[in-house]
């Protein structure tokens, strides 16, 4: 069985030694690393390649900003986020949204397709394996 891979690097110290301990604990999951603070947590996620990274909810309850730099960079990571003052919990994963558009079927539809131009008919089109999306 393949271990799932962590890397810790909740604030404060005393919450990020409690989830490595907790973590640690388990059979089925490896402790790659710590990070101390939020600076080395990119560098480590690229050099080890983890499918999660524990990391300190903002007092705001807003998605933390280094969430957006690690999915531009890593979009299969998982990232949970947690807030010990309010005893709150988030798990964050990049999603990708499929949309299409009718395309005329002409040299000028697949030139403005290719253009980024907005096409001449649209629709819903069905996607396989997707839900019908506009």
């Amino acid at each position: 069985m393949e271990k799932i891979k962590v890397i810790v690097a909740s604030r404060p110290r005393l919450m990020r030694e409690i989830v490595l301990e907790i973590v640690s604990a388990q059979p089925d999951i490896e402790v790659m690393a710590e990070a101390q603070d939020d600076s080395t947590i990119i560098d480590l996620v690229g050099q080890l390649h983890p499918d999660w990274v524990v990391i300190a909810l903002d007092e705001s309850d807003n998605k933390p900003s280094i969430c957006d730099l690690l999915f531009g960079r890593f979009p299969d990571l998982k990232i949970l986020a947690l807030d010990s003052g309010k005893n709150n919990c988030i798990f964050y994963r990049a999603s990708i949204s499929i949309r299409s558009s009718r395309v005329e079927s002409s040299e000028k539809g697949i030139l403005d397709a290719l253009r980024g131009r907005r096409p001449v008919s649209s629709g819903l089109v069905e996607v396989p394996g997707n839900t019908k999306v506009n």
